[in-house]
């Protein structure tokens, strides 16, 4: 049984057949908002020339895992974040975010693409075989470092089984990020297990154009 969620799923397979149709049309069900606002982003991911497929894959999937694909314009604290930093959109965090300001969603989009620019070339620089692997693996660890950041990544065992050419490995390495601090204590969260298997079973077997 797949540990990816049905929705999640459903939203990869939506920027899949967009991207491999050259950018078609991909319908849902316009009776349900969350359906209808899913479509539109995964509409403007798929269409933005600028970035490519691993990013567009990335953004998809913290759309699911930060908002469940809702749009969040307004900053929140992330009381279970590190810090609980002011956070909005799909889980960004830092000088940008601004208390009281109300954020589009072409402003979480604009905010999150130049992020991810900056993660693949974090990634471009730590992992030895970046060239060679699959725009879903890539997405994976560039989810990796959005949530987790680039200092981990550069410090984990995952990037170094990446590095001896253990890729199965570094994917399997996901699901043991799956701890916060709650009230001082390392806590097991439901989310960032859910994330953590997800990510581990895409990077494993997911490939572009074709899912096993």
């Amino acid at each position: 049984m797949s540990r990816v969620p049905a929705q999640l799923r459903t939203s990869l397979a939506a920027l899949a057949m967009l991207l491999g149709a050259g950018g078609g049309a991909y319908y849902v069900d316009e009776a349900a908002t969350r359906e209808a606002n899913t479509n539109a982003y995964i509409q403007a991911v798929a269409a933005d020339p600028q970035v490519s497929d691993g990013i567009r894959i990335a953004m998809v999937m913290a759309s699911f895992y930060e908002s469940s694909n809702r749009h969040i314009g307004v900053p929140y604290v992330d009381k279970l974040g590190k810090g609980q930093p002011l956070t909005v959109c799909n889980g960004l965090t830092g000088p940008e975010v601004v208390a009281g300001r109300t954020y589009t969603p072409a402003d979480c989009y604009r905010l999150e693409k130049r992020r991810y620019i900056g993660y693949e070339v974090e990634a471009k620089r730590q992992l030895t075989y970046w060239d060679s692997y699959d725009p879903f693996q890539k997405a994976t660890f560039l989810d990796f470092i959005h949530n987790k950041g680039g200092g981990s990544l550069e410090f984990s065992t995952m990037r170094r089984k990446a590095n001896a050419g253990d890729w199965v490995g570094a994917c399997r390495e996901n699901t043991r990020w799956n701890r916060g601090t709650v009230q001082g204590v390392s806590t097991v969260l439901p989310g960032l297990q859910l994330r953590g298997d997800s990510n581990d079973e895409i990077c494993r077997t997911w490939r572009f154009g074709a899912r096993s």
